[in-house]
């Protein structure tokens, strides 16, 4: 208990007449008996709230990303003649495996269609698309009235891969590289082979229904661009050779 005034003489102020430091004490000792051994507020605070961090006047500044590099060098490497392109493609490192056949793309400048597949056949060996994806087109294109002379025929890689990855594929640049062959090129129309590759390392746009039929912006003109399921797939389903004539009836000018 604090004790009663009477037992400490009274001030001038009517104050107990003691040393601060003992009131101070006594005061203390009060609380530590009625259980108070904490300073409590009245104000609710938030424990799990997250302070922000002391800005460093000293600190480094963030590096700067590197930049991307694209695939055989970007654009400033690629060839500007189809002739140079055609040769650089068939020797760059970055387009295929150390050892990988490459096959080389083949056909007339500005033709009235070029064929694109993702990669060559796996019994490629000289020409592209000499196998049964390369007879079915060969087929198909006599049907339509032209011959393997009058079309050009690429693919998205030199060299046929196990597996290949086209979402990194595209990262590293390869759509751009292929658009840029196309432009090259300057055919009239386009029909690319391979709806999983073709269409991702051309930005997903294109697909297999006829309502959506794409065109490749390579500045002036705008190429029409026929999207197909692989020529592989179509050999395995013969059933979509129906459908892939009945699109290129409704594509081509009347």
């Amino acid at each position: 208990m604090v004790p009663s005034n009477s037992q400490f003489p009274a001030g001038a102020d009517g104050l107990p007449g003691v040393p601060l430091a003992q009131a101070l004490d006594a005061a203390l000792g009060w609380w530590r008996e009625a259980g108070v051994d904490g300073d409590w507020l009245d104000t609710p605070q938030d424990w799990l709230a997250k302070t922000k961090p002391v800005a460093k006047t000293n600190a480094a500044p963030a590096p700067e990303p590197e930049a991307k590099v694209l695939i055989g060098g970007g654009h400033a490497a690629w060839p500007r003649d189809l002739p140079a392109f055609c040769a650089w493609w068939m020797e760059h490192p970055d387009l295929a495996p150390d050892g990988a056949l490459r096959v080389p793309p083949a056909g007339p400048h500005a033709p009235a269609l070029m064929i694109v597949v993702p990669m060559p056949e796996a019994e490629d060996n000289e020409t592209l698309l000499s196998a049964k994806g390369g007879r079915l087109l060969d087929g198909f294109l006599g049907a339509a009235g032209l011959s393997r002379a009058q079309v050009y025929c690429a693919a998205a890689l030199p060299a046929r891969i196990s597996a290949p990855d086209w979402s990194a594929l595209a990262e590293a640049g390869l759509g751009e590289l292929l658009a840029h062959h196309i432009a090259l090129v300057r055919p009239q129309r386009l029909m690319l082979f391979g709806q999983n590759g073709i269409s991702t390392l051309l930005g997903n746009a294109l697909t297999n229904n006829s309502t959506h039929l794409q065109p490749i912006n390579h500045d002036d003109p705008m190429i029409p661009a026929l999207p197909a399921y692989d020529l592989e797939a179509i050999v395995a389903r013969p059933a979509l050779k129906a459908g892939l004539w009945s699109r290129w009836l409704d594509w081509m000018p009347a």
